[in-house]
């Protein structure tokens, strides 16, 4: 039976905002008799009604609408009914409820809303069958249209451009979000874009690559120390969360966080300050926080690595990016864009052949769009000024073989220039050079490519930086 309505975690700013959506792209008046359908999935035709309160829905023979779908927790989904919509929100469950494209905690939905849940999908609908019972009228506002781009990030794709709307909106709150993606899907183009579009954009935007850090320095790094805290402590450092104060903190691969770090960080989240290593008191720290990860958290949760508190902290909005190869339409877009940039003002880009976009979209892309983007950009320095790209500086056979076919980056006969500058010249095009194959190998994965070069992974990020590589 519906019970009393539960609190969840959705952010104020959000929640305050009149729920739309694509289908109907209606904002209710008040309430009205509403019914939840299963029209996909092994339970299709099933239904409840909704009048007031809250339901579950789920396997477990205690819901109020009880599904057969295997991949269905036994407590899936509450569904609650307010005085201006339905509030949809995620029980922990193991695969997930998706609205719009995105995997979501808690969402305001309204009639014609559509959510996934399992191999399941539900929607919203007017218990009448369309017309309300009511005779208060419903306003109805012009569907939305998905925006094609979100900052850097671009796609055609109607799954990214619902993660992009849903990103938009979130970045007027200040709600922590939350990124997963694979390696090379965007993810800190998705995090810039937040801070960009948020009222803390005149603020700083911090990055703390936790993957790249040394676990006897995270705490330090992110939360700072005083003069001799420990060996090597010669000053106080005021660590990330203080450096991002009145802005935004990114922290990537936050799935890399030690356990023994994790309560700390709850409490920075929670509180706004922090503790620097061997201080006795805490510091402000108001700061909006984005994380991002390509590890499955729920999964580092069950196994016991990641704290089941801090993930739902830090997950009040989540959104999955796509992975390339998902969106192969979107390839001949990027490309585009990706050679205009390597060309410059003033130069034409490189045309690409119907053949080699072919290949382009039938590769698979491991390293997904920085993947692209190497290769491109490598295939632009070998050939300078090629008014089509040639598919064998691709490298998608071997990128050393491709790599011999370059030209030197002047004259060998040209002796204008000294030994010392000719020198220097030809070691920078080779040290770039072989960034550009070695991630292009290893699918734009940093952390592979650094072991697999023989390369400290900090040097390589200093490197790719020199390079601009990305």
């Amino acid at each position: 039976m519906p019970g009393s309505e539960s609190s969840v975690d959705l952010p104020a700013e959000l929640a305050d905002t009149p729920a739309t959506d694509g289908v109907a792209g209606a904002a209710l008046l008040r309430p009205e008799p509403l019914r939840l359908e299963v029209i996909a999935g092994p339970d299709r035709g099933a239904s409840l009604d909704l009048i007031t309160g809250t339901y579950y829905v789920g396997k477990g023979r205690g819901c109020d609408l009880t599904l057969a779908d295997a991949a269905v927790s036994r407590r899936h989904l509450e569904v609650a009914i307010l005085a201006h919509g339905v509030r949809l929100r995620d029980l922990g469950s193991t695969n997930g409820s998706h609205y719009q494209g995105a995997r979501f905690d808690a969402v305001e939905v309204a009639p014609g809303a559509h959510v996934r849940i399992g191999r399941s999908e539900l929607r919203v609908v007017p218990a009448s069958g369309g017309a309300a019972v009511s005779t208060t009228p419903i306003l109805r506002l012009p569907t939305p249209v998905l925006p094609a781009r979100f900052g850097a990030l671009e796609s055609a794709i109607p799954a990214m451009q619902q993660v992009f709307s849903l990103l938009s909106r979130a970045a007027v709150s200040d709600a922590v979000v939350l990124i997963q993606g694979e390696t090379g899907t965007g993810k800190e183009l998705a995090a810039e874009a937040i801070h960009a579009a948020s009222p803390r954009k005149h603020g700083p935007f911090v990055v703390c690559d936790l993957a790249s850090l040394p676990r006897s320095l995270i705490e330090s790094e992110l939360f700072g120390h005083v003069r001799g805290a420990f060996t090597g402590a010669e000053r106080d450092r005021r660590g990330a969360f203080v450096e991002a104060h009145g802005g935004t903190l990114f922290l990537d691969e936050i799935g890399e966080l030690v356990l023994d770090a994790q309560p700390r960080l709850l409490r920075a989240l929670e509180r706004k300050q922090v503790k620097p290593v061997g201080a006795s008191g805490y510091v402000q720290a108001n700061c909006r926080v984005v994380a991002a990860t390509n590890r499955d958290l729920l999964a580092e949760v069950r196994a016991g690595r990641f704290r089941e508190d801090l993930f739902h902290r830090l997950a009040v909005v989540r959104v999955q990016l796509l992975p390339l190869r998902q969106r192969r339409d979107d390839i001949p877009q990027l490309a585009l864009s990706i050679l205009a940039r390597a060309a410059g003002r003033g130069r034409p880009p490189p045309r690409i052949p119907p053949e080699t976009m072919e290949m382009l979209k039938a590769h698979d892309w491991p390293g997904n769009v920085r993947e692209l983007r190497n290769v491109l950009e490598r295939a632009s320095s070998l050939a300078p000024g090629a008014a089509v790209v040639d598919e064998r500086l691709l490298g998608f056979d071997d990128p050393r073989l491709s790599a011999s076919i370059s030209s030197p980056p002047f004259e060998l006969g040209d002796v204008t220039a000294s030994f010392k500058e000719a020198k220097d010249r030809l070691v920078q095009a080779w040290e770039k050079e072989y960034v550009t194959a070695l991630l292009a190998k290893h699918g734009g994965n940093v952390s592979l490519a650094s072991r697999a070069g023989g390369l400290d992974r900090v040097y390589l990020h200093r490197l790719m930086k020199k390079h601009g590589l990305g």
